[in-house]
């Protein structure tokens, strides 16, 4: 794993600590982050609420898709639970007629109840995570977001994530997570849970013996699509959307007669009394808003495979027998549970064997509000919504016996670019409006709507895939690998890019194509070059020189390897690219000028700056942004008030001609409107100055 050990080590230079003290002792959380989908993972077999950091303005940032843009998060909370009846508990020496061990959605004792073996917590991935620099810093989010342990080339996917962990019940979890990067399958990850009845009861491996009646295991979800439309991304949908009150719930598969393709829960954002126009798809309509659909993901949970027993391994089409939904904030199966409580265990065990309600939630709900529901599968008030639920069994476990279940979870809906279409016109537009099956309708919210629903079917084509990737032994086609290294490097009329040839072995391996952000990385890509055979560019190359930059604006890029497009089990004849994901830079990289002959020729850009003009300066990607151009390659710029007070000095030290400054002083403080006076002193020879001259020069800041 040479590129993760030159990643900690850097890291651990850059913030000056020993390696020996970097390392943590216990098991962290790990990501999932190569493909489309991103995801935190838990060491102990399941992700709580506020179980990454802690912070309720993290709550909801798990299970992002498309993870290429911020606050795309659709997951609030997981609750994994094991359930059995007539246990005789050796810890606390009191007999349950039914004992439950809660992992979730926020409870969580990692201590003494699912308890992880540390060494047995691996990402393995197919290849190591690609070094990725700009203008000599590290500048990738895989830096923290893909730590490989492993690596193994032989895997049929991109990353094999697995955690082992004992439960003060008696019951061992193996969990798998396999991982794809591929465009047709970067959506969904597949969970294979192996559940044994090892007998291991605590942190120190005491075995106790005995056989396990009326075994469930239970799963809630609640999601929540997404935070960009509500608390903690933008605002503009009520508060309680952020973690699921509207969120709408539906099943299939319950009766395997029905002629259900597949056994599923899934979820979608419905509509809140208190938003100020029809929310579903979370558009931006508030004042002054474009529109955008900020919440129009699909996110379920699909069963691949259940073990009908102990003895008999083939799948069972009657699981899961559970599907009832869960009341996602109800104090008495949410809050507070707790193993050696008998008389709320006896309530839990009630929901883990519900079986099936009459109606799904989203038939409950009808057309009406998803937060005003009440009453519901004899639930009171609805103070946060419902959550998806899975509950299988029940099963008889004697020692040593195990139960193993394998689902896929996946997210998907409208694309990117159709958000902002789509939103836009729902916003501003007039009729008529054209549906998905090409007839009309005067009705804004009909279109709208329309359109956002076509995510169930998104989804439902990702199950599919799910389960023929599964059915194939976790086989798919693969990508070429990305480049393991590229360099990005900002120069005076270029900015070069570089990288290295491994993908060329690829047996399959016809090219290279390079795309580019302006301002900001969370936005769209385009192709700025491509190479190989029948391109305009077919002479393979590991070096590009983009000419086209404009000084002052920032630059993101990424590289993909891509094949002959044979292979492709979706697309036939489009080409399987290596993941964007691998290779995006997260530093910006800029047009450098060759540094400045005379003091005559230094400017500064703007001048005068004026803060509500920034669309005419430097754009989104430098608002407060000013820049010294033509200056001396090694200077010290020292920034005074017209009073004479210094309020910033720059050190430039990298021979160019340009330098930024962000209109903020050395005390973080933001510039007022003034006059200021810019002192720039040459602190070595070059580019025709001598150390010790100087200069002064005059510029205006409106805002």
């Amino acid at each position: 794993m040479k590129n993760t050990f030159i990643k900690k080590l850097v890291l651990v230079i850059f913030l000056g600590v020993s390696p020996i003290i970097s390392i943590a002792q216990v098991p962290q959380n790990k990501w999932i982050a190569v493909g489309d989908l991103h995801d935190w993972i838990s060491p102990t077999g399941n992700e709580i609420e506020l179980g990454r950091t802690g912070a309720t303005r993290t709550q909801q940032d798990g299970l992002q898709w498309p993870a290429q843009f911020r606050y795309q998060d659709v997951k609030a909370a997981k609750a994994m639970w094991i359930a059995t009846t007539n246990y005789d508990d050796p810890i606390s020496g009191q007999f349950y007629n039914y004992k439950i061990v809660h992992n979730g959605p926020r409870v969580l004792n990692k201590e003494s109840e699912f308890m992880t073996v540390s060494d047995k917590w691996k990402l393995i991935g197919r290849f190591d995570t690609p070094i990725v620099v700009v203008d000599g810093l590290l500048a990738s989010e895989l830096i923290y977001k893909d730590e490989v342990d492993e690596v193994d080339e032989t895997m049929p996917y991109d990353r094999l994530l697995t955690t082992v962990v004992n439960t003060s019940i008696g019951v061992t979890i193996k969990r798998n997570i396999y991982v794809y990067s591929q465009q047709n399958h970067g959506n969904y990850f597949i969970h294979e849970f192996i559940f044994k009845n090892t007998g291991i009861i605590d942190p120190q491996g005491t075995v106790v013996s005995k056989t396990l009646t009326g075994v469930y295991f239970h799963w809630q979800y609640r999601y929540a699509p997404t935070m960009e439309a509500c608390a903690y991304g933008y605002y503009w949908l009520p508060q309680s959307v952020t973690w699921g009150h509207s969120t709408l719930n539906d099943t299939r598969g319950e009766d395997p007669n029905s002629g259900d393709p597949f056994r599923c829960v899934f979820a979608w954002q419905g509509i809140h009394s208190k938003a100020a126009f029809d929310n579903v798809g979370g558009p931006n309509g508030v004042a002054g808003g474009d529109g955008r659909l900020g919440a129009a993901q699909y996110a379920g949970t699909v069963v691949l495979h259940v073990d009908k027993s102990a003895t008999d391994k083939s799948d069972d089409p009657y699981q899961p027998k559970t599907t009832e939904p869960v009341l996602s904030d109800d104090p008495t199966m949410t809050s507070g549970n707790n193993q050696f409580n008998a008389e709320q265990m006896a309530r839990e065990y009630q929901r883990v064997a519900a079986g099936h309600p009459a109606l799904r939630h989203v038939d409950l709900v009808g057309g009406g509000f998803a937060d005003l529901l009440s009453g519901a599968y004899n639930y009171g008030s609805n103070p946060g919504g419902f959550s998806s639920a899975q509950g299988f069994g029940p099963y008889e476990l004697a020692p040593g016996d195990s139960i193993r279940i394998v689902t896929a979870e996946a997210v998907a809906g409208l694309g990117r670019q159709q958000c902002y279409d789509i939103g836009a016109r729902w916003l501003t537009g007039s009729p008529p409006f054209t549906l998905p099956d090409n007839s009309t309708t005067s009705n804004k919210d009909e279109y709208k709507n329309a359109w956002v629903y076509t995510g169930q079917d998104s989804l439902f084509q990702s199950f599919n895939r799910a389960i023929e990737t599964f059915n194939n032994n976790m086989v798919i086609p693969l990508p070429p690998p990305a480049p393991d290294q590229f360099e990005v490097t900002s120069g005076g009329d270029r900015i070069a890019l570089t990288w290295s040839n491994n993908a060329e072995s690829w047996s399959k391996f016809r090219g290279y194509r390079l795309y580019r952000a302006i301002n900001v990385p969370d936005t769209t890509y385009e192709m700025i070059f491509e190479c190989g055979p029948g391109t305009a560019n077919p002479t393979i190359v590991n070096s590009y020189d983009d000419l086209t930059p404009q000084r002052g604006f920032d630059y993101y890029y990424y590289i993909s390897s891509y094949d002959d497009g044979s292979s492709n089990d979706v697309k036939p004849g489009i080409s399987l690219e290596s993941s964007k994901f691998l290779t995006m830079t997260n530093e910006p990289a800029y047009l450098r000028r060759p540094a400045g002959t005379k003091f005559a020729d230094m400017r500064v850009v703007p001048n005068p700056y004026n803060v509500r003009a920034k669309d005419l300066q430097f754009g989104d990607s430098g608002p407060d942004r000013l820049m010294f151009l033509n200056i001396p390659p090694f200077c010290t710029i020292r920034i005074y008030t017209e009073r004479g007070d210094l309020i910033k000095t720059i050190e430039h030290t990298d021979g160019s001609g340009d330098e930024i400054w962000n209109a903020v002083t050395s005390s973080r403080q933001v510039v007022v409107s003034g006059l200021y006076i810019a002192h720039v002193e040459v602190t070595e020879d070059g580019g025709g100055f001598k150390k010790g001259e100087s200069h002064f020069m005059k510029f205006i800041v409106i805002r």
